[in-house]
């Protein structure tokens, strides 16, 4: 039996677990298996690069868990979008990249396929398994959820995404010492996320419980309000600019800071249609995504918020490589280790799908058909949790 393992999209603070996770349930269930890795995702399959893990790989494959990242590489590429694949070199003209991907797995004699990634990774496994069932070849593909947006049908959690927003709140615990650096600081804090707000009310909320376990010293600038958070803004909602501007105005002008968590989704609409009027590129992904680094969102929102709220200085740090980049926290690794370990029986007992938490059958743990799986999923403003923080903070 020869099991290969796959990493695509961005990363995610689950990768390196997983694989660790897979490769220690091989080794104590198949031992006879053996195990290679296509590096850097689908690009490494198109092309036919892979490694074998050896021995050491596999007694020591623990060490996994101590790492963010992806010990095999990731990249972004998507089989049925021939132009790109053919123009990045991975394929040649007239090439279909679903042939030459499935044909390199019936080379490799490859019997079981982990992916690990999004939406995207997991529905292009699904063609990857049509495509090859339709020429006769079995082969079972079993993928593992990851995303620290969590935005994924339908997936109550995904991997990684507890870990973000953990470390997003202790990235920012360190920006939020700069309001000291100035009167009227305006900072905002940009988080990952274009489709969903999870992300960025899950960070808000796991920063504002930090705070809870801190020790402020009132009458000087170390007072906890200048280091709570002012407002959320997630793509589910729209914003009032005007009305925002004015309620900001006040708290700026009681705490002589403001701080605001932004999911680079909000108001990506606006931004693309300004951008468009003036006839500038707005430049996009192999998936059709507007690509955020581009446009940069939180720099959209400090021009619309500064000068209206009198803001004498103004910082945009984004959070999103450094939280996405951390290892598993020890709920993700709770949860990574249920999943790989069902996936392993899953591709064991011939099944394909996504091991996940699936919200049509009460959240439990289960293979989810390929043909269920979609991205786009929103986050729900209305969760309990997420309106009590706004009304806290007065933007409710």
């Amino acid at each position: 039996m020869k099991v290969a393992f796959l990493t695509a999209g961005g990363i995610a603070p689950c990768l390196s677990a997983s694989i660790g996770r897979l490769i220690e349930q091989y080794a104590s269930h198949a031992p006879e298996a053996q195990m290679i890795a296509y590096l850097h995702g689908y690009k490494g399959l198109l092309r036919g690069t892979s490694i074998a893990l050896g021995d050491d790989v596999v007694r020591n494959a623990e060490t996994l868990y101590d790492y963010g990242g992806s010990p095999i590489g990731n990249s972004r590429v998507k089989l049925t979008n021939v132009k790109d694949c053919v123009a990045k070199g991975y394929v040649k003209e007239g090439q279909d990249p679903l042939q030459v991907g499935a044909e390199q797995l019936v080379r490799d004699k490859v019997d079981i396929l982990h992916t690990i990634g999004g939406d995207d990774t997991n529905t292009t496994a699904g063609d990857l398994v049509a495509y090859l069932k339709e020429h006769d070849y079995n082969l079972t593909v079993v993928g593992l959820p990851k995303t620290v947006d969590n935005d994924v049908f339908p997936i109550t959690q995904t991997l990684g995404a507890w870990t973000a927003a953990e470390q997003g709140a202790v990235f920012f615990e360190n920006v939020a010492n700069e309001n000291t650096t100035s009167a009227r600081q305006l900072i905002i804090h940009e988080v990952m996320g274009r489709n969903c707000g999870w992300l960025t009310a899950a960070t808000a909320q796991a920063y504002r419980e930090r705070l809870t376990k801190r020790d402020f010293l009132p009458g000087i600038l170390i007072e906890q309000s200048r280091w709570d958070v002012d407002a959320v803004y997630i793509p589910e909602v729209d914003i009032d600019i005007d009305a925002e501007a004015k309620r900001l105005r006040k708290r700026m002008d009681e705490k002589d800071s403001v701080n605001i968590f932004l999911s680079e989704g909000a108001g990506v609409e606006s931004i693309v249609k300004e951008m468009e009027a003036k006839g500038e590129e707005v430049v996009r992904d192999a998936f059709g995504h507007v690509r955020l680094d581009e446009i940069n969102p939180g720099a959209w929102f400090a021009k619309q918020f500064a000068k209206a709220i009198g803001a004498e200085k103004v910082l945009v740090q984004k959070s999103g490589y450094f939280a996405r980049s951390a290892k598993a926290n020890q709920a993700d690794l709770d949860l990574i280790f249920k999943t790989a370990d069902l996936a392993m029986r899953c591709a064991m007992d011939g099944q394909s799908g996504v091991v996940a938490l699936d919200e049509d059958h009460a959240g439990e743990l289960a293979c989810v058909e390929f043909t269920r799986i979609k991205g786009g999923k929103p986050f729900n403003p209305d969760e309990p949790w997420y309106k009590e923080m706004l009304k806290s903070i007065g933007q409710l």
